[in-house]
């Protein structure tokens, strides 16, 4: 009896539709004006989103006032707006020393550890042991290319020289201002860069 009730709905339906068929019309025409509205505002959304990343900048005082998770989500943001479009926030426990890991245009692999200072140069420096970690996982167990550490406070000198004998790279909080305030892409900034592994439009 169900499927007789069922069949007998379908049927009444279909010849409804066929005597009022303009209504059948004019729900396609909504529902394709729908989807090119929902098109068009996720195209206009991703032009906006790409504009803002690319005049994203960051004065030191704003770096300073952000909670630590925030100042990686910075760097993460400042790595795209100079064109890793793959970066990504990976901080947390158990992230073995990377918190923001990126592929550059020119396909180098970027490891980035993340140290923030709330209160900039007068908090405590980022020392020997901090460069230690980055040294033994970057490149082992997330296989970079360039390992950096960034951090908006002081650096200490014995840790500066060791990171140029590891080959690894320090963004202080000079070299961090002018990165987050202009629009000059990070590794322009950096010495000892490795060759790229592919050619770029900004190559």
């Amino acid at each position: 009896m169900a499927g007789v009730a069922v069949i007998g709905l379908v049927v009444m339906v279909v010849n409804w539709l066929l005597a009022h068929w303009w209504v059948l019309v004019a729900g396609l025409v909504l529902a394709v004006l729908a989807a090119v509205g929902w098109f068009c505002n996720r195209q206009q959304r991703a032009r906006w989103e790409a504009v803002r990343a690319q005049g994203l900048r960051y004065a030191l005082p704003q770096l300073d006032a952000l909670h630590h998770a925030r100042f990686e989500d910075a760097i993460r943001d400042l790595m795209r707006r100079d064109g890793c479009a793959d970066a990504q926030r990976v901080g947390g426990g158990g992230d073995l020393g990377a918190d923001v890991k990126a592929t550059d245009p020119f396909g180098r692999r970027w490891v980035i550890q993340c140290k923030h200072r709330r209160n900039g140069v007068r908090g405590s420096a980022v020392g020997t042991p901090d460069l230690q970690v980055l040294n033994g996982t970057a490149r082992q167990v997330h296989g970079a290319d360039v390992a950096v550490i960034v951090t908006n406070g002081r650096v200490t000198a014995p840790a500066v020289a060791f990171a140029e004998q590891q080959r690894l790279h320090v963004v202080d909080r000079r070299t961090l201002g002018v990165w987050a305030s202009g629009s000059r892409p990070l590794w322009e900034l950096l010495r000892a860069m490795p060759p790229p592994h592919r050619r770029s439009a900004l190559s």
